[in-house]
């Protein structure tokens, strides 16, 4: 990052502030009230507060139940007539060396079912200042895709400049040259604009950039992570770990992000500002994915082509590697350091469980809450910061609930294998056992000295014929 914790935490913290002052049930003293505001922005270097914004018209811009009143250019296609599970949103500008975005769509589409297709819509969103550059990739793009343009799986905008704040003489916070302030404040309007189009248009949306390539079934993922998430507050959920791609936001909370957005679009770069977002929205650690979806693939920059070859290295473009972790519930007897859970163990998101010193006959169970044909189970215990925290000697074991009980209980444990240097890996279970397993079952055989790190547990189930 280019600024420290400490900065970003007071900003965040000053943007709350800001936040809870345009949304105060009542307004008295509206002139007081607003020059509070202003030098409240000053003291943050929010210059662009209008001096003719009264207390009403802050709130109004603030409020987040309404989209912004843009009117759009179709360039291609048009929106679906049925809300979706997903959109997919991305800007795109004419890049100085190569263009990526035509391969992005292709990726889309080709690593999706028909099934899948159904659930999304695309929404591109052409920012260039050249028209014609606009107006000849819609037609290549209609060109590439006839029958996703006709099935309204794609739909080609662009937002007039009128609509634009201005866009020069802006500020040089963190000393950037003119040239990139104006690149990344435009970008944040780009992204705005986008949003507002996209806001109600499905369930979820999803913010990728235009030269990425997909895991194939990528929306199937999704679902079943959103599943393993059900019951919790979240405002972003990351399947990538590079800037701001697959990054995913309730549909709801859509017109509140491109309002955040246009406020402070000269302020800092939109991946900041994101992230700012979700710490107003009182999300304070990033909910990331083991497996990101989607891989970074341009070389050169949007902003003046510059080399950019960065990789993210959790990239799983096979869908068959991807574990399908059915629901299940753990216990264990093995004493927990902090928050590190039991859960974490077995979580899609980034994290594992740290536990005391195991002894003999300690054990850690997931019960499944419907029997699952399994055909693989992988299991790594220990980490790169705590190399010596593994499971030295441990075997795992499957097992069916006990009849007669009021609570599941396992039992009727068949050992499938010991544990190797920490980890646990086979294939080919699904006749292991004479009815599909309840429970796996890792048993500590020996007492070990050192604490015990288990940092994830997967589990395939075999596809239905």
């Amino acid at each position: 990052m280019r600024c420290s914790l400490k900065r970003s935490l007071a900003t965040a913290i000053s943007l709350f502030l800001f936040l809870l002052i345009m949304n105060l049930a009542s307004w008295h003293h509206e002139d007081l009230v607003m020059n509070d505001v202003r030098k409240w922005a000053k003291t943050v270097g929010l210059h662009n507060i209008a001096t003719h914004w009264t207390v009403y018209s802050l709130r109004k811009f603030i409020n987040a139940t309404n989209t912004l009143n843009i009117s759009y250019d179709y360039l291609a296609g048009l929106p679906p007539l049925q809300k979706k599970f997903l959109t997919l949103g991305l800007c795109s500008i004419q890049r100085m060396r190569q263009n990526y975005l035509l391969d992005t769509l292709t990726s889309i589409f080709e690593q999706s079912s028909e099934e899948e297709l159904k659930e999304m819509v695309v929404v591109v969103h052409l920012t260039d200042t050249d028209h014609k550059w606009n107006s000849q990739m819609a037609l290549e793009i209609a060109r590439r895709f006839p029958d996703q343009l006709h099935q309204r799986n794609v739909v080609v905008i662009h937002t007039p400049l009128e609509y634009y704040p201005p866009l020069e003489g802006l500020k040089r916070n963190f000393n950037d040259p003119e040239e990139r302030v104006r690149f990344r404040s435009k970008q944040n309007v780009d992204y705005a604009y986008l949003m507002n189009f996209a806001s109600n248009l499905s369930t979820y949306y999803l913010m990728i950039e235009d030269d990425v390539r997909c895991t194939k079934h990528f929306l199937t993922v999704i679902k079943r992570n959103l599943a393993s998430q059900e019951g919790t507050s979240w405002v972003t959920l990351e399947f990538s770990k590079l800037g701001y791609i697959a990054k995913l936001y309730h549909s709801t909370d859509i017109p509140r992000l491109a309002r955040f957005l246009m406020l402070f679009y000269q302020e800092m770069p939109c991946d900041w500002l994101f992230v700012h977002f979700r710490l107003l929205l009182t999300q304070k650690e990033e909910i990331r994915f083991r497996q990101s979806l989607f891989q970074h693939v341009g070389h050169y920059s949007s902003f003046q082509g510059t080399l950019n070859k960065l990789k993210d290295e959790d990239f799983e473009e096979d869908f068959s590697k991807i574990p399908d972790n059915p629901p299940a519930d753990i216990i264990t007897d093995i004493g927990t350091f902090q928050d590190y859970t039991p859960s974490k163990a077995y979580s899609s998101v980034i994290g594992y469980f740290w536990g005391k010193a195991p002894s003999a006959g300690n054990s850690f169970t997931l019960l499944f809450r419907q029997a699952a044909p399994i055909f693989r189970i992988q299991i790594y215990t220990g980490s790169q910061e705590y190399p010596d925290c593994y499971l030295h000697e441990g075997l795992v074991a499957l097992g069916t609930y006990k009849s007669h009980t009021s609570r599941p209980r396992c039992a009727n444990y068949i050992p499938i294998g010991h544990f190797a240097k920490g980890n646990f890996d086979k294939q080919n279970l699904e006749n292991s056992t004479t009815f599909d397993p309840n429970c796996v079952h890792i048993l500590v055989t020996n007492t070990q000295s050192d604490s015990l790190i288990i940092s994830n547990i997967s589990i395939w189930i075999k596809p239905k014929a």
